[in-house]
């Protein structure tokens, strides 16, 4: 359970509010202390009912406000620091984006849950009194949608929300349910109550949305972060969110990506968008995001492709990125770095094998 209270979303009807409240935390402390045999009365389908009432009526503790900050004439970030999601931070990792146009307010990502969406409507509406038109949703890695919850339940649950295909689907799908518990896991239960939402609006590269005085450009170029990352051109201003195909200072998770398909994204990016400001979701942007970060991924990639051609082994190959100066550089600062490089290294490794094949 998480270190404080959570809060009571909605009484069950014809029950005092107070009694039900105290009645399941009880209830749930005492599942808790059976052990075994709390699993075994968890079987009991009167006790399952329960068991999903608290999971419907119970959720974690709000999220302090983060004030929002400008960074063009239409774009605003509430900031996350880079890191990852742990009771402390209450799984607020991942910075919420929104635009500010003359026909309303677009979200581009929506925060890892209930409460950090919640937290940036509060946010938003310190910027202004328009409305929330739409959401988009950048990939399908929960700390990015999982606070599609809050704005549906603010601004109706008709209000669109844009994802790729391949996203909608997986959040939907089996992503969604893993994500939602993962962060619940791995936060302590501080996002409890957060339901799936799934994106209900289907998008595509190249889609050009025009909210009056702002027009948003869609981009994807296949793999490089997840199968279905979607960039986001703030056309007027000269800001492309690019989600988590780069990262500031934070080793990012390729586990569902591609090395040369990251490289062959920044490309086509760079070159359909031109000079802009690139705006990730973990950490703060630059206009030479895509240089830095990438060159620290073919720090990895490289040295892995060419022990993939001499025969060295894994272990070999990770020496190789240790030393490689694009990595050693950032070894010391690098939020994540010593936990995950020997993985990311296996990653790189695995995919040069097939490339070499």
């Amino acid at each position: 359970m998480p270190s404080r209270i959570p809060t009571r979303r909605s009484p069950v009807p014809g029950a005092p509010s107070g009694a039900v409240n105290e009645s399941r935390r009880h209830w749930l402390r005492a599942a808790a202390g059976m052990g075994a045999a709390g699993l075994g009365l968890a079987l009991v389908p009167e006790v399952r009912v329960f068991a999903q009432q608290v999971q419907e009526f119970i959720e974690g503790p709000p999220v302090p406000d983060v004030k929002p900050e400008q960074l063009s004439p239409h774009v605003w970030m509430v900031y996350a620091k880079e890191g990852f999601p742990t009771q402390e931070n209450q799984g607020l990792m991942a910075s919420v984006i929104f635009v500010v146009t003359q026909k309303g307010v677009v979200v581009l990502d929506s925060g890892a849950s209930l409460q950090i969406g919640q937290m940036a409507i509060r946010m938003i509406k310190t910027v202004t009194p328009k409305p929330v038109i739409a959401v988009f949703n950048s990939h399908y890695h929960g700390d990015h949608w999982l606070g599609n919850h809050a704005f549906a339940e603010a601004y109706g649950k008709d209000l669109p929300i844009h994802a790729l295909a391949y996203t909608r689907e997986q959040i939907a799908g089996h992503e969604g349910n893993t994500w939602r518990s993962l962060m619940e896991r791995w936060t302590n239960q501080a996002t409890l109550g957060t339901k799936v939402v799934a994106p209900n609006q289907t998008v595509a590269h190249g889609q050009v949305f025009d909210y009056g005085d702002v027009q948003i450009r869609l981009h994807h170029y296949g793999r490089a972060h997840t199968p279905s990352d979607l960039c986001f051109e703030i056309v007027q201003d000269k800001l492309t969110y690019v989600g988590d195909i780069a990262m500031e200072n934070r080793i990012a998770n390729i586990d569902d990506g591609s090395y040369p398909g990251t490289f062959k994204y920044y490309d086509a990016l760079k070159k359909a968008a031109g000079d802009q400001l690139w705006l990730p979701g973990h950490g703060r942007g630059s206009k030479d995001l895509l240089d830095t970060y990438g060159t620290f991924m073919k720090g990895i990639w490289e040295p892995s492709v060419q022990a993939v051609r001499d025969g060295i082994p894994l272990d070999g190959a990770k020496a190789l990125v240790l030393k490689d100066p694009r990595v050693a550089s950032r070894a010391k600062a690098m939020a994540g770095f010593d936990s995950n490089i020997g993985k990311y290294t296996s990653l790189a490794y695995l995919e040069a094998e097939k490339e070499a094949f």
